[in-house]
């Protein structure tokens, strides 16, 4: 799901720069610096100029979005690495800091990461629903869930219509790790209890990039623990695939078809400048019967055209 929407993401976006370029490409001022012929763009006499500067406008605030979302999502992983750094050295990446504010959730630095749990929400499990929730968090860390989350939100900061794709994501990313977690300690009721009792022991917000067990959703998660585990879905991973690679292909041919029509524009654009020559060009080019017949003027008027305006085969 997340390279579909990165990938619709960017074929959106594409679709309308092409229909927004098109539009200006017919402006004579934008023509003539770009060398095509305005009359042989037939694809942009049938878009609207009101629709193409809509397009335009819309393309400028999505890349706007989606650059602020990139400024955001760097700041919040340099974040994390210098709190990783401060934390120092931990065994198997777990960090047990003083709080009275029961909380765990995973910080990613790099290639490794931190699993952070407060001495209250220790002090609010019991052992093995101590296992559970470490056991989520580690999920999270080795998994890389983090990318996932920050590529579909940088992909619905592009296409707003793909919000509650970030949403099911995040959702799926958090059912991945409770079903690590039930998978570890090999009880699915256990997982569930050690689920609800962290949601309703944790307080406060996190870290921008910090993925946490009991974050979000907690009800519909820890029903899903008490019911048999997931089966893989591969019609719809098929359906999710085909759409992917259909959006890649409309965008080829969307470019490969703009790149044609604008190699035919700068053609007719060459063809209609090589056609315009001077009179005076075409009096040099005259043939005549003899060399005594040509007057010392048109000869270095001959040798002028020819520099300026050469033949095109």
């Amino acid at each position: 799901m997340t390279a579909a929407a990165l990938v619709t993401a960017l074929s959106t976006g594409f679709v309308l720069a092409v229909v927004a370029f098109f539009v200006l490409a017919r402006i004579p001022f934008v023509a003539a610096l770009g060398h095509w012929s305005v009359a042989k763009l037939g694809i942009g006499d049938r878009i609207p100029a009101a629709i193409g500067v809509a397009a335009g406008v819309v393309v400028v605030a999505l890349l706007a979005a989606a650059i602020r979302r990139f400024v955001l999502a760097g700041r919040d992983l340099a974040v994390a690495a210098v709190t990783c750094r401060q934390l120092g050295p931990a065994a198997d990446g777990l960090v047990v800091v003083q709080d009275e504010r029961p909380d765990a959730y995973t910080l990613p630095s790099g290639l490794s990461g931190r699993v952070v749990v407060s001495t209250a929400m220790l002090r609010a499990l019991p052992a093995g629903e101590r296992r559970v929730l470490l056991a989520h968090e580690a999920s999270h860390l080795r998994h890389r869930h983090h990318l996932y989350v920050q590529i579909v939100e940088l992909a619905a900061a592009a296409n707003p219509l793909l919000r509650p794709v970030a949403a099911a994501v995040r959702a799926a990313i958090e059912r991945w790790a409770d079903e690590d977690a039930a998978e570890e300690v090999c009880d699915r009721r256990l997982a569930a209890r050690a689920l609800a009792r962290a949601g309703l022991a944790r307080s406060g917000s996190l870290p921008g990039v910090a993925l946490a067990a009991a974050a979000s959703a907690v009800s519909d998660r820890a029903r899903a623990l008490l019911g048999e585990p997931p089966r893989r879905r591969r019609g719809l991973a098929l359906a999710v695939t085909a759409i992917t690679v259909v959006a890649l292909a409309a965008s080829a041919e969307t470019a490969k078809d703009t790149d044609h029509q604008f190699e035919i524009a700068k053609a007719a654009y060459i063809r209609t400048q090589a056609g315009i020559r001077p009179v005076a060009c075409t009096v040099a080019a005259l043939r005549v019967a003899g060399a005594e017949d040509v007057p010392r003027w048109t000869t270095s008027i001959r040798r002028s055209c020819d520099s300026r305006w050469p033949l095109i085969a």
